[in-house]
């Protein structure tokens, strides 16, 4: 690793810590180095607040003059909720700006890079994109798309299985890999269940891990409406929950829930929930990323409209058999190999006596 990769590795490591709390922005940190001493640090800490190279810039004072400064994504260059990060790195007089990712966004693609390079600075580019794109994967999906990335998590038996042939599903993996599994709920804008899961297990869908982060926006497919207000997601007030149903719905049972303000039902015009108007909706509301956690019905309506931008599998060693046992896509599934999604597997781990699969769409 050289010098540059060296200090965008610890650039890269700071951002990682904000994943899941910068939502719609992406997550970014900042290194500012001068006569090979790091002088300042930076992390964009939510949506609104100053961006990483300003707290950068701000530490490293009038040592910023003459530096370097190391950031995991393209500075901005236009005013938003706060002004052009680009413009306050040409007034600190940093020398040289070293990036990892370019930034997608229409508003900035290029232009920093530009300004900063019109205004004298030298500017070296790609230094670990690939590791710092990892970071921003939703963020990046959500600007070219309008549509938030799709994460697909399931835990299932050797012979996958989600649940025995009778639907006893609690609990196939071991504590170790449901708590890595909260994870992916404190890094996501929202999650998403099935009305099934709802009526058999009565969850809060809130994030377990202590300390980090907000709850993310709990939804259910629900076309009928069948939930009822003892259930906790009407209960809890922790998040908010967003129940989607079908025409067919009586705006009467729909004013059922207006006392409990955390509670949205939005009415599709369908007698189904469309996958693909759930989703833009949901990219109209600025989530970027939704964590799928329903069961194999669920699972089977984005597979099939080729929405699983990554999946999240965790294997037991365990045997259930049962040809009536539930798999974790259920449904029609799709008929034709030439239309089956192509996934990379990215990762392989153990966790506990699990086995955590990570796999992403190829073309994504």
């Amino acid at each position: 690793m050289n010098r540059d990769e060296r200090y965008m590795s610890m650039a890269i490591q700071m951002a990682k810590e904000t994943v899941g709390q910068t939502s719609p922005n992406p997550s970014v940190a900042a290194v500012v180095v001068k006569d090979n001493q790091v002088v300042g640090v930076g992390v964009h800490v939510r949506a609104g607040e100053a961006h990483a190279e300003v707290h950068a810039l701000k530490m490293a004072g009038e040592k910023a003059d003459g530096a370097e400064i190391y950031v995991t994504l393209e500075p901005c260059s236009h005013f938003g909720k706060t002004p052009p990060c680009a413009q306050a790195i040409i007034d600190a007089n940093i020398r040289r700006v070293i990036v990892a990712s370019h930034d997608p966004n229409p508003k900035v693609s290029g232009k920093g890079i530009e300004m900063m390079e019109k205004a004298g600075i030298e500017v070296r580019t790609s230094v670990l994109k690939k590791d710092a794109d990892q970071i921003n994967r939703s963020f990046f999906h959500y600007i070219n798309k309008k549509t938030p990335y799709v994460r697909l998590k399931s835990a299932m038996s050797l012979d996958g299985k989600i649940a025995t042939s009778t639907g006893e599903s609690q609990w196939i993996t071991g504590k170790e890999a449901r708590q890595d599994g909260h994870t992916y709920r404190h890094i996501s804008d929202a999650i998403l269940v099935g009305i099934n899961t709802v009526l058999m297990d009565n969850p809060k869908l809130t994030s377990r891990i202590e300390g980090e982060g907000s709850h993310p926006i709990r939804i259910v497919l629900d076309t009928h409406l069948r939930i009822p207000p003892s259930a906790q997601l009407i209960q809890n007030e922790e998040a908010p929950t967003w129940i989607f149903v079908g025409k067919d719905v009586r705006a009467k049972d729909i004013e059922a829930f207006a006392d409990y303000p955390h509670v949205q039902i939005i009415q599709q015009n369908q007698d189904r929930i469309d996958i693909d108007e759930l989703l833009q909706h949901l990219g109209e509301c600025k989530v970027t990323s939704l964590l799928v956690e329903g069961g194999g019905t669920i699972a089977d309506s984005f597979v099939r409209a080729g929405k699983v931008n990554e999946t999240i599998t965790y294997i037991s060693p365990k045997l259930i058999g049962g040809k009536d046992a539930q798999t974790p896509v259920g449904g029609k599934g799709i008929s034709r190999l030439k239309h089956v999604e192509s996934y990379q597997i990215t990762s392989t781990e153990q966790i506990g006596e699990d086995i955590k699969i990570v796999s992403i769409k190829r073309e994504d």
